[in-house]
């Protein structure tokens, strides 16, 4: 009751500052399930406690079934046959599983508050017809039966994972889809996001007792001989976990796990679950103090992690984030093994807290933990992050200049490639950040991220809401950066057409070549050694970064208007004194075609 409380106020507090008309939806689970390890099925049942806060009557409610994904002739084995390109990220094909491979899940003997309700389901939706319309303010008590069956490791959930794990139980039962600002959302699954609605879990899990399980919340009732283990039941264990906060809940089981606690920061306990493994067994020991530093890196460089816990659990088929904890196939090589762990702890602030829907902004959890998961990687391995600024904005120029670009507002199911999801999503992500960083200045963009986070944890924020906070932080407008961006495929191409000598002075004449607009820094090197950096606003901005300490000489200068395709400025410089002129020295603008972005002169 006490973090219900806490969440409520905190949620009364950010509508207050930002919108006033605010809402998101609750729902609190209480399920069981009972499995069924020698034919990899489960039972069970689940409560959900749905609160609906929202200024709509509700007729109808929608639940998603993920698990019907992974079966002959699904939405998502279609779509994966019919696609444009091939989705990497699948390595069996769903159409051709052999008896016994595939995975579903059914729902029986729903009700509403006590009163039986009709459903039907499509795919992975199942869709129903309240008995009773649900209220603005009010709530209801959907209770069901439900069984499912796990398919083999095909996307993220499944058993016998590529490493051996028996069981990675992701999106696994009956979950209440999101009503929002939007409407339903019920996009079927494609093995792309999720979104979930805000609330507590309590889950209890019945199990073999040899298998050890690893879940996304706290143990509660453990065995008296073993605290990391939960309770014998003849020849299962109870484990019973308890989520707050949280948008899903997530666990894994195998008979072979090895379980490490480490002690991290601000007394989090940071769990680690692995195959006892002696291929893997050093890296994943070591892997323990660094995901601490990665921990103590993000809490002082975008907020503190608000749960007790996090675990890193290998299972899965790569690296994908949930509520408190990832899973992981990996740990033969340590290098990349922490690269994983980075990008997906990130995601436990951008995702987990920051709970944006990934489905139509895929870009804002999948950017930001690219951008500070290699930051974070960076800081404490000691390698250089200029080398991830450098492949992002790579692969994004490369999709650039492919044709295959779509806006980043498009629906996570709707590209035509593959490819261009994979780098909208990452790498133009990644750079959004990067740009914005560069066009706000180094300062006002810490202070952008801190805002942020602290404005909108456990809430579902938009892109608009990441831009008005960096906006406030900064005092620059940035409406034209997030439309261009993220809503167009606008390119930014900027070139230098002329540099003309007057006497004593030389006039340097730019041209846009791209639609979208962007500020420019202009470095002028001189032949006895000397440089200066030349700041162009564009008049879109109603305002300017400070000096950056990477600038020796800044010199600001008049705003570039949009409209005008050609800009001159004069120096006071002849122009036999100047070696050369770069128009991106940083690289830090996604100029599609550098080829005219420096003009040497003068023997340079």
């Amino acid at each position: 009751m006490k973090d219900r409380l806490i969440l409520i106020s905190y949620l009364i507090f950010t509508s207050s500052v930002f919108s006033q008309n605010y809402w998101q939806q609750e729902a609190n689970y209480k399920i069981f399930v009972d499995v069924n390890t020698k034919k990899d099925t489960y039972i069970g049942n689940q409560e959900i406690i749905y609160t609906n806060n929202s200024l709509d009557t509700l007729n109808k409610v929608f639940f998603h079934l993920y698990f019907n994904a992974f079966y002959p002739g699904s939405d998502m084995a279609e779509r994966l046959d019919s696609g444009d390109d091939i989705n990497t990220r699948f390595s069996v094909n769903i159409n051709r599983l052999n008896p016994g491979e595939e995975g579903f899940l059914k729902v029986s003997n729903l009700k509403q508050d006590d009163i039986e309700i009709e459903s039907y389901v499509s795919d992975t939706i199942l869709e129903v017809t309240l008995a009773n319309p649900l209220l603005p303010g009010d709530s209801s008590v959907f209770s069901m039966d439900f069984e499912g069956k796990v398919p083999i490791t095909i996307r993220r959930a499944g058993k016998n994972s590529p490493m051996g794990v028996r069981l990675s139980m992701a999106q696994w039962y009956p979950k209440i889809s999101e009503y929002d600002y939007e409407g339903w959302n019920t996009a079927p699954y494609h093995g792309r996001e999720f979104h979930g609605v805000w609330g507590d879990f309590d889950v209890t899990i019945k199990i073999d007792k040899n298998y050890i399980v690893a879940a996304s919340g706290y143990l509660q009732e453990t065995d008296p001989s073993n605290p990391k283990l939960g309770i014998k039941s003849g020849k299962q264990r109870i484990w019973n976990f308890i989520a707050p906060k949280v948008h899903d809940f997530t666990w894994a089981a195998d008979p072979d796990y090895t379980h490490d606690i480490y002690d991290g920061p601000n007394g989090v306990k940071l769990n680690f679950y692995y195959k006892n493994d002696p291929e893997i067994i050093s890296n994943w020991k070591k892997l323990q103090p660094i995901t601490a530093e990665l921990m103590r890196f993000f809490n002082e460089n975008i907020g503190m992690y608000p749960y007790n816990q996090y675990s890193v659990v290998q299972g899965g088929d790569g690296g994908m984030e949930y509520s408190m904890l990832t899973l992981i196939n990996s740990g033969k090589e340590f290098v990349p093994l922490v690269s994983v762990t980075s990008h997906e702890l990130a995601h436990a602030w951008f995702q987990g807290v920051l709970a944006t829907n990934e489905m139509k902004h895929e870009w804002m959890d999948e950017g930001s933990a690219s951008y500070f998961g290699d930051l974070a990687e960076s800081f404490v391995l000691g390698s250089d992050f200029y080398n991830s600024i450098y492949s992002s904005y790579f692969r994004y120029i490369s999709l650039a200049n492919s044709g295959q670009e779509m806006p980043q507002a498009t629906n996570a199911n709707r590209y035509k490639y593959n490819r261009a999801y994979e780098s909208t999503a990452y790498s133009k992500g990644f750079v959004f950040l990067s740009q914005l960083r560069y066009i706000i200045g180094e300062e006002a963009f810490k202070k952008t991220i801190k805002n942020y986070y602290n404005t909108y944890k456990f809430t579902h924020p938009l892109p608009n809401d990441l831009r008005r906070v960096a906006e406030q932080s900064s005092g620059i407008l940035l409406n034209w950066y997030l439309t261009d961006w993220t809503q167009t495929t606008n390119k930014i191409d900027y070139g230098i057409s002329n540099v003309k000598g007057n006497g004593k002075r030389t006039t340097i004449t730019l041209n846009r070549v791209g639609l979208m607009p962007m500020p420019l820094e202009v470095l002028v090197r001189f032949k006895n050694g000397k440089e200066t950096i030349y700041y162009i606003p564009i008049d879109l901005m109603r305002g300017e970064k400070k000096k950056p300490q990477y600038a020796k000489n800044w010199i600001q200068i008049q705003d570039w208007s949009w409209a005008y395709k050609e800009y001159s400025f004069e120096i006071d410089h002849e122009l036999d004194s100047i070696l050369s002129v770069n128009i991106n020295p940083t690289g830090l603008i996604a100029d599609t075609d550098g080829s005219n972005n420096i003009l040497l002169l003068n023997g340079d």
